[in-house]
């Protein structure tokens, strides 16, 4: 796993600009050896990743929100379920995150067990399924992966959940119709793009404001694999060395 290492901040960076590096910081970092899989979902150890957040940030703050009427870690609805929810606090900037407590299943869990039919293809009728009642287990463990999304907002971990929004075509539970999985398609295609954007941002930025060619230097080895499978940000190297060149 690819440590955390603080980014060179040019000279004259603005606030945003300084921010955008700091996220390509994280979002670049490698946690490929720190994730585990389950039921075709990514998982990322809240250890692992406040270890490697409070690298970047080491003054960086979490809170979990508690239920004013109960003074609980969560917000239970007899109808829908329960929720918890995370604040992360970095140098003024905070962002909150909410995650439903769900089963093995992603079915949303409650504070009493319930049940409900699907449609099984395979045996040709509807069968009942049955969702147990949550525990204080299922709510720390929801509250814990609410908080590593939460980091998510800052960069780290960020490409794990690409796509996770889009639905999965489930054969026994929903039926999912051609236009849909299109539309599906789409909005992936736009989501990621719109992530790779996102992602050289900070090395944009960065490179703009390097005064001279040590510094150029020192962000293409602190980028040199990002640099070097981008055939648009390697140009924009070039380009920034010529004019540092001229310049000089």
């Amino acid at each position: 796993m690819c440590k955390f290492q603080q980014p060179q901040i040019p000279a004259n960076v603005t606030a945003d600009e300084r921010r955008a590096i700091y996220f390509d910081a994280l979002y670049s970092l490698d946690l490929s050896d720190k994730v585990e899989k389950y039921n075709d979902l990514t998982y990322l150890s809240w250890a692992n990743a406040w270890a490697e957040f409070k690298r970047c940030y080491p003054s960086a703050t979490y809170r979990i929100i508690k239920n004013p009427e109960t003074n609980l870690p969560y917000f239970a609805d007899p109808c829908i379920g329960i929720m918890v929810y995370t604040e992360v606090e970095v140098e003024g900037i905070t962002h909150e995150m909410w995650l439903p407590v769900m089963n093995s299943s992603n079915k949303a869990m409650k504070l009493e067990a319930y049940t409900y039919s699907v449609y099984d293809k395979f045996k040709k009728q509807h069968v009942e399924k049955t969702v147990e009642a949550a525990t204080m287990f299922d709510i720390n463990k929801t509250i814990m992966r609410c908080l590593v999304k939460n980091l998510a907002m800052f960069g780290l971990g960020l490409y794990i959940y690409a796509g996770e929004d889009v639905p999965e075509n489930d054969s026994t539970d929903t039926q999912q119709t051609d236009s849909s999985k299109k539309t599906t398609r789409r909005t992936k295609t736009i989501n990621q793009a719109q992530q790779v954007t996102d992602k050289y941002a900070g090395i944009k930025a960065a490179l703009k404001a390097c005064p001279d060619q040590q510094s150029l230097m020192n962000l293409y080895q602190q980028h040199k694999n990002e640099v070097d499978g981008n055939s648009e940000i390697k140009a924009l190297f070039t380009e920034r060395k010529l004019q540092l060149q001229k310049a000089a």
